[in-house]
């Protein structure tokens, strides 16, 4: 079975670090990919970010369905970003370099490739974060973490509760795959595409059915135990804050901090090697 989101055990500095600090430095982070193409800078968040993920020891082979799910789509969004706008990166830097012609008097440019480039290095910098901070933050203290901050308890629990819940409807979807395919439902690579996916359906209201069923079933248990009665409660997977969370909250806002000032300094959020 495929590991999509969740936790994987290991021992080193970034699962150490608390919940609340991976969420403030992934928000953080993400702002300041999202705020800039400034090439210079979205070069150097996709190096920190795999040392990062070397640091964390989570294998490639670990996450290798949503590495491989993520490209395929960053390819599919390139592609379609160029058949219906080929000249856009022209319109954001001011310049125009043509290399070939196109259709309907078009050009390929030097600018939308450049344009593509940071496209690219945009999803190489988001998605390693991302991945980190979902395979190595344990869901029930992630939940202590955001409490810590000033989060209610009970939406904190709830966060813990859908993280813990994802390798559930893995499972889940694989034990029913495996039901249907007993039966005689084929959902193997021997069929089309179209067929496996109506196959796929099949699985759809047995998976909801056994959801509410589950649902129902933790919220009776949580209400027979007082759940939501005191306004405070005790955390057995609570951490303190350490000098390494506060560094890497630091570190991730001056990362912001440089993103802020370069756009704001060139007065655009682009960056050329022609402007």
């Amino acid at each position: 079975m495929q590991n999509l989101f969740n936790y994987i055990s290991r021992k080193s500095p970034i699962h150490e670090l608390t919940g609340a600090t991976k969420l403030v430095c992934l928000l953080l982070w993400t702002f300041a990919v999202m705020i800039t193409y400034d090439t210079r800078i979205l070069i150097a968040l996709p190096v920190i970010a795999f040392i990062l993920f070397g640091v964390s020891k989570i294998k490639l082979s670990d996450v290798k369905f949503m590495i491989g799910f993520t490209l395929v789509f960053m390819v599919l969004n390139n592609i379609l970003v160029f058949l219906f706008s080929p000249e856009h990166g022209v319109g954001l830097y001011g310049t125009c370099h043509q290399l070939l012609p196109l259709w309907g008097g078009k050009y390929l440019t030097a600018e939308q490739l450049w344009y593509h480039l940071n496209l690219v290095l945009k999803y190489l910098s988001s998605i390693p974060v991302i991945l980190l901070f979902v395979c190595t933050t344990q869901p029930s203290e992630f939940a202590a973490s955001l409490n810590k901050i000033g989060v209610k308890y009970s939406v904190a629990y709830s966060v813990s509760l859908a993280l813990r819940y994802i390798p559930d409807i893995q499972k889940e979807y694989n034990d029913i795959s495996k039901a249907q395919q007993a039966r005689g439902i084929e959902m193997s690579r021997k069929v089309s595409l179209v067929k496996r996916l109506k196959s796929a359906s099949a699985i759809l209201i047995p998976m909801i059915i056994m959801s509410m069923d589950k649902i129902e079933t933790i919220s009776n248990a949580m209400e027979l135990r007082g759940f939501g009665k005191n306004k405070k409660r005790t955390w057995y997977m609570a951490r303190p804050f350490t000098k390494r969370d506060v560094l890497s909250m630091v570190f991730c806002a001056l990362l912001l901090a440089l993103s802020i000032w370069s756009n704001l300094s060139r007065g655009t959020r682009f960056w050329s090697p022609w402007m």
